[in-house]
């Protein structure tokens, strides 16, 4: 017997389906990435019409079918809904949750992931740091959440844990100022941008947005993690070529 399913999420992704559905994507706490549909969520009067959407945060009641499942209720906490007066914030916006639909996967606990999009889209809105700044922290902390991002505590070479002057793509990580004498792909990083990515990796989640940064510090730290996120991953995000358009860069 089917039974329902309570659980702690962000809707991801929503898309229409047939006159008056739609398909959700939510990112939960407890199952990681759940597709599910939402009967009569297009409805004028439907009780999912505001919560089917996506940024929306809270608590979803899922009827879990054989083969799918279908949103029930929904208690939301925060909707985002100023999100989308800011240009192009929401933008960002959406390109973070991109980026959680594409590292996530059904099955696999994302307490985390879920926790860093709700401060990430507040850091948007509260604007104390750049969006530049804010979607440079996401992307690294999101690679530390998914255990996938390059060593920058020792050398990749030989573990040494000073004089960490490069950085190298190919090879995923930081070189020693010796180590990096025989190497070609080679990013010098200052001390000050070391200590930043440090800093993201290891910090807790509340104080994650809480610094910042003079701009040529900014600009070489969104360069350096970027490039290695866009190396690392087989996708292109939709939402991140509409970002470039919008801030012609």
């Amino acid at each position: 017997m089917s039974d329902l399913l309570t659980v702690q999420g962000m809707v991801i992704s929503a898309i229409p389906v047939g006159e008056y559905d739609k398909r959700v994507v939510l990112l939960t706490k407890e199952r990681g990435k759940i597709s599910a549909f939402a009967k009569g969520a297009r409805r004028p009067n439907s009780p999912l019409l505001a919560a089917a959407n996506p940024f929306v945060l809270g608590s979803f009641t899922l009827y879990e079918g054989r083969t799918s499942y279908s949103v029930n209720q929904a208690s939301p906490t925060h909707y985002f809904t100023e999100l989308a007066q800011k240009q192009p914030g929401v933008y960002y916006g959406f390109y973070f949750l991109e980026l959680a639909d594409y590292f996530c996967r059904e099955g696999v606990d994302a307490h985390e992931t879920v926790n860093l999009l709700y401060v990430s889209l507040l850091a948007l809105l509260h604007g104390k740091i750049s969006d530049e700044l804010v979607q440079s922290i996401f992307e690294f902390r999101l690679l530390v959440i998914q255990g996938e991002y390059p060593q920058i505590f020792q050398c990749v070479s030989c573990g040494r844990e000073e004089h960490l002057d490069y950085f190298s793509q190919n090879l995923h990580g930081m070189l020693c100022r010796e180590c990096g004498k025989y190497a070609k792909d080679l990013t010098p990083v200052e001390e000050n941008v070391r200590y930043t990515l440090q800093y993201i990796a290891t910090v807790p989640l509340g104080r994650l947005y809480t610094f910042t940064v003079d701009k040529p510090v900014q600009k070489k730290l969104g360069r350096l993690i970027h490039t290695y996120l866009l190396r690392n991953t087989d996708k292109r995000f939709k939402s991140l070529e509409i970002l470039k358009m919008m801030t012609n860069s």
